[in-house]
């Protein structure tokens, strides 16, 4: 048997079932599209859930993917063994009611020994124990002796979710040897160690249960297989274990070369080894799919586990940001499988090391205090860390909380949970609603989930704005209905609509849709699944029923008005990366007829120089009125001509290409103007981060512009007007005024100083003695802080040793507060810090310091007497310890 490569297995596989009539489609992005249920794709089938259920037609009855995929449950044991890991590639043949279990038993077995070119003496299949189907095609088709087929119970050969599509599944496992067994007499298929292996999983979805045990045979059955590529070079390449195979031994040799070590060495620094290996890989290919550091949902697990490999660096003793330089390997060993890695390269690297460079400034202070944790809980006797100390660590010094459990967990220590999802309830509400609900899609069930899944619709509204078509649906808020009647909302469908639905950051068209006497109101057009367009909105006149032929409306203005907006963001895109770099791609949109918003990948705020240039640009593309053309192209004709693809967007072999004149192209299914002319003018309002590594710019066109400057005209008048002043004139009048209110401000702090001056000796009369201290507390009138300290500072100078507590109320709400302690005070056991403290609250405030000077604000003026009445209780406290 030949060591084939990861890489030349993926192709092994994909080739041939391809020679068996499948469809090879391109793994899709680990976002999921349109499911809830899932953070990130963990399986093969993920992504075509929707073909599974009926809810969409695939495009072909037999399909094959080699998927990415992420899994998360096991995050804490990956490193500290060599079987789990995060992230992995799955290999997958489908079939949508086509063939069944004889085809995909016989070509599992085909591919498995022919291919690839394993024993048949070392495979062994197992079956669902009722399951007697397979069972035959396995020992009469195929010819495996009976002693060598195994029969498993439900938990492990029966796959269901829930309600829905389910049924018996066939694996088949592969004997490695004796040198990777336990050495049992009873070691066989099931045995916990790595000798028998399962390779392939065919599940046989041929039954639709309800959740509680009963089932109905399926009319039209489905095959769902899935084998791990990783575990398959494993076998193939006789190695120990994932991080032995070829592809992730460079990511491992890599870790190995900067951390200056060997592997399987010492075995401590084998479980940083390995966890650096698996999480270097997840988080370059969710950086490629365009998933964003952050504090929720698949953000999180980013977080988690790129910080996770930097600490596990530091544990490793590699100098300074290394995680760059290991996703160059990722990027190098997995670019013929996912071309797209390449595309995204410099993206990928710099965001990275911007996150990388965020945690390492807080991870030696982080760690210093966590350490500083330990010693108080072992001197405490205690075995776990509080949750506020879990979320101090969360939110000042960037630990996420399972990396804190992580560490704990290393020396025996467990943390609160509860107590730090209590005090950071807010952020986890955040986090769960990410992940949404409930369903085998993640979303609770409509109306449109009982549509017949063959209906479908088409869009004809890039060149007309007005169609004529036949009903085919028609709903209510609740169920599918015959008739729509008058005063009541719901949704039409129709076979051909001019309408454009949300999608790629357009938003929808409106309109209505009439016959002679009827008419709707369509107020929102929504993409469902299966290529329908549904018109959601009102009856408000007439009744409208299921096969009626009716006249499609678009707003016209509406539509313009977005056109423009629209294209004026491919321009921006490309403006954008002229002036700051190829790394820009887009990370979202939002196109409507009001303005448009354009979210990008870059890691600073624009200067005020470079947003200038690129306003300047989109503006002389508009006025050279270049011709927008369209082609429909192969995706990959697309991208080698330099059209412009969504981060993160999966795209059917046929594409839609805007051209704008030779300045830009992009992949897009939105409406657009005819001639970059008609969008007029171009203005940014505002450039701002929104998330680490995405800008975000908000900017008109058009008639808006003008109406922008007009309101701004306006404002303009009326400062004039309130200053005395021509417009013309206002800056010298402005600047006129700011020299007026300096000196009128000075003069003010003067006075203030004269009346503080000749209050001290009213003030000085106020001293009492306290043990042997001197203690002047007073009230003292409209004085700020700055004004309290120099007032305190004088009268200290006065005292000579002592301490002074002084308050002022400076408005209604407002207190401010201030304590001063002597030196040899402060050696009596005097602490101005702690009598802020105790004082403060009296006021409605808080606040602290040194032993020296401490200061507080507060919102209770009526306080202020009983807190200087409190001064000489507290100060009295302090000396007596």
């Amino acid at each position: 048997m030949k060591a084939y490569g990861v890489n030349e297995l993926r192709k092994m596989f994909l080739d041939f079932f391809e020679s068996k009539g499948h469809l090879i489609l391109n793994s899709f992005p680990l976002i999921p599209h349109n499911d809830k249920s899932l953070l990130l794709i963990n399986s093969g089938m993920a992504p075509l859930k929707p073909y599974f259920t009926g809810q969409e037609i695939p495009p072909r009855k037999r399909i094959a993917t080699c998927q990415k995929c992420i899994r998360t449950p096991d995050i804490e044991n990956v490193g500290k063994t060599a079987r789990h890991g995060t992230f992995f590639e799955m290999l997958g043949n489908f079939s949508f009611g086509d063939y069944f279990k004889e085809e995909a038993i016989a070509w599992s077995w085909e591919f498995l020994t022919e291919v690839v070119g394993l024993d048949k003496n070392r495979l062994y299949p197992s079956v669902y124990e009722e399951d007697d189907e397979a069972f035959e095609i396995w020992n009469k088709k195929i010819g495996v002796s009976a002693d060598r087929i195994y029969r498993f119970g439900k938990e492990d050969n029966f796959w269901e979710h829930g309600a829905g599509p389910c049924g018996p599944c066939s694996e088949i496992y592969y004997d490695r040897g004796e040198k990777y067994g336990c050495g049992s007499e009873d070691c066989r298929v099931g045995c916990e160690c790595d000798r028998f292996i399962e390779v392939w999983n065919n599940v046989f979805t041929q039954f639709n249960g309800d959740g509680k045990g009963n089932y109905e045979e399926l009319e039209n059955k489905n095959i769902d297989t899935g084998m791990g590529l990783e575990r398959l070079a494993t076998i193939v390449q006789d190695v120990s274990s994932i991080f032995d195979v070829d592809t992730i031994k460079a990511i491992r040799d890599k870790v190995c070369e900067l951390a200056n070590t060997s592997y399987q060495v010492d075995e401590k620094k084998d479980v940083s080894i390995r966890k650096i290996t698996d999480h270097i890989r997840s988080v370059t290919f969710m950086a490629s799919d365009g998933v964003i550091p952050s504090n929720e949902g698949r953000g999180y697990v980013f977080r988690r586990l790129l910080r996770g490999a930097a600490r596990h660096g530091r544990l490793l003793g590699i100098q300074g940001n290394f995680m760059a330089e290991l996703s160059k390997v990722v990027i190098a060993e997995s670019k013929d499988g996912y071309p797209e890695l390449e595309e995204k390269k410099e993206y990928i690297l710099k965001l990275l090391t911007i996150e990388e460079e965020k945690f390492s400034k807080t991870i030696d202070q982080g760690l210093s205090i966590l350490a500083e944790m330990e010693k108080k809980m072992e001197q405490k006797k205690a075995k776990v860390l509080s949750g506020e100390n879990v979320f101090k660590l969360y939110d000042t010094y960037g630990f996420p909380k399972d990396l804190t459990k992580e560490i704990l967990d290393e020396k025996g220590y467990e943390i609160d949970e509860e107590g730090f999802k209590n005090a950071m309830e807010i952020q986890r509400k955040t986090a769960r609603s990410a992940r949404g609900t409930t369903n085998y899609m993640g979303a609770d069930e409509t109306v449109y989930d009982q549509i017949d899944p063959s209906i479908s619709s088409e869009f004809v509204g890039y060149e007309k704005l007005s169609h004529s078509s036949q009903i085919s649906v028609l709903t209510t808020e609740e169920e599918l209905v015959d008739e729509l009647l008058l005063g009541q909302k719901g949704t039409i469908i129709v076979k051909e609509t001019p309408f454009y639905a949300t999608s790629g950051g357009q938003e929808a068209d409106t309109g209505v849709i009439t016959t002679k006497d009827s008419e709707f109101v369509v107020e929102d057009t929504i993409k469902l699944l299966g290529g329908k367009i549904a018109h959601v909105g009102k009856v408000t006149k007439g009744i409208f029923k299921i096969g009626d032929q009716v006249d499609l409306q678009v707003n016209e203005q509406q539509r313009n008005d977005t056109a423009k907006n629209h294209s004026a963001t491919h321009l921006l895109q490309k403006a954008l990366r002229t002036v700051l770099g190829s790394h820009v791609e887009q990370a979202g949109s939002l196109v409507s007829k009001d303005y448009l918003r354009f979210d990008f990948t870059h890691f600073s705020a624009l200067t005020a120089e470079e947003i200038s240039r690129v306003e300047d640009l989109v503006n002389e593309q508009i006025a050279k009125n270049l011709t927008v053309d369209t082609k429909i192209m192969n995706i990959e004709d697309a991208k080698k001509e330099g059209a412009m693809a969504l981060f993160g967007e999966k795209y059917s072999d046929q594409v839609r290409v805007v051209m704008m004149g030779d300045y830009s192209k992009e992949l897009c299914g939105g409406t657009h103007v005819d001639q970059t002319g008609s969008i007029l003018v171009f203005k940014i309002l505002s450039e701002t981060g929104i998330a680490a590594g995405v800008r975000r710019i908000e900017a008109l066109t058009g008639n808006a512009v003008f109406a922008y400057y007009k309101k701004i005209e306006e404002q303009l008048e009326n400062v004039a007007k309130a200053a005395k002043a021509e417009p013309s004139m206002l800056v010298s009048k402005i600047e006129a005024y700011i020299e007026e209110i300096k000196t009128l401000r000075s003069e003010n702090e003067k006075l203030k100083s004269k009346l503080a001056k000749n209050s001290l000796g009213d003030i000085l009369d106020q001293v009492v003695d306290i043990n042997g201290v001197k203690l002047l507390a007073a009230k003292v009138p409209e004085l700020d802080m700055n004004g309290l300290r120099n007032l305190g500072d004088q009268l200290k100078d006065n005292l000579g040793e002592g301490v002074v507590i002084l308050a002022s109320a400076t408005a209604p709400d407002k207190v401010s507060l201030l304590a001063m302690v002597t030196d040899e005070v402060v050696k009596k056991g005097a602490h101005a810090g702690n009598i802020i403290k105790e004082l403060a609250t009296l006021v409605g405030g808080g606040g602290g310091g040194r032993p020296n000077m401490a200061q507080a604000g507060g919102k209770n003026p009526q306080g202020i007497d009983s807190a200087i009445a409190k001064a000489k209780e507290v100060l009295t406290t302090q000396l007596c310890k």
